[in-house]
């Protein structure tokens, strides 16, 4: 499997290039900005973008989602939850900065459970509302996920934010992710990469109770 990370924009939001190694069909995760670098490393790769799928419409992680996909032509995959907060920059937050991220209407719907198939990697939406009401991580294979803004390294996604809540995410992690192999590779929205191992063990928001 392809993995390429980019941090994009000005909120360092982590951007993942994802592709099959024998068909080159591939995936674009969480487009956050500098649509730029996102399409050189996706030609670098030689990918062929079959989906952009947002692990949730936060404007840190659609910002160069109209770009990329009018470069790619790729289908704009989101869960249905999230999905108004492509058409309103309100909904998205990106008035807060003075900008806006332009509106993008959605391919594809996601829902917890569906499969896509990319090349040969077989990737699965988990629903894991809690900083978004439709926020998903994606599970591919058995060692991967890609948690969004759900978990991080040493932390979970904050839920001060419009349709956050603290017990729906931890309800989410608790119920779904850290169920997942101790091996599983997590890849978050924001900083490094971790495994469901390290946050079981050394993640102050899963001790005791939570799991």
């Amino acid at each position: 499997m392809i993995l390429e990370r980019i941090t994009a924009g000005i909120y360092a939001t982590n951007c993942y290039i994802i592709g099959c190694e024998s068909t080159k069909k591939g995936i674009v995760v969480d487009p956050g900005g500098d649509a730029g670098r996102i399409m050189q490393a996706v030609g670098k790769k030689g990918l062929d973008i079959s989906y952009i799928i947002l692990t949730h419409g936060h404007f840190d992680h659609i910002g160069a989602l109209k770009e990329v996909r009018d470069r790619t032509k790729a289908e704009v995959a989101i869960h249905s939850e999230d999905v108004h907060m492509l058409q309103d920059p309100g909904k998205s937050l990106a008035v807060l900065t003075g900008g806006g991220t332009g509106t993008v209407s959605a391919d594809i719907l996601l829902k917890d459970g569906d499969l896509l198939e990319v090349g040969d990697l077989r990737l699965e939406i988990l629903h894991t509302p809690g900083h978004t009401q439709g926020g998903i991580c994606i599970k591919i294979g058995d060692g991967v996920l890609i948690s969004g803004d759900t978990l991080f390294a040493g932390s979970v996604g904050r839920t001060d934010l419009p349709g956050g809540d603290f017990d729906s995410l931890m309800y989410s992690i608790k119920t779904r992710l850290v169920k997942l192999p101790d091996d599983t590779k997590v890849y978050p929205g924001h900083g490094v990469a971790t495994t469901i191992a390290r946050e079981k063990e050394k993640n102050p928001f899963l001790a005791g109770d939570y799991y």
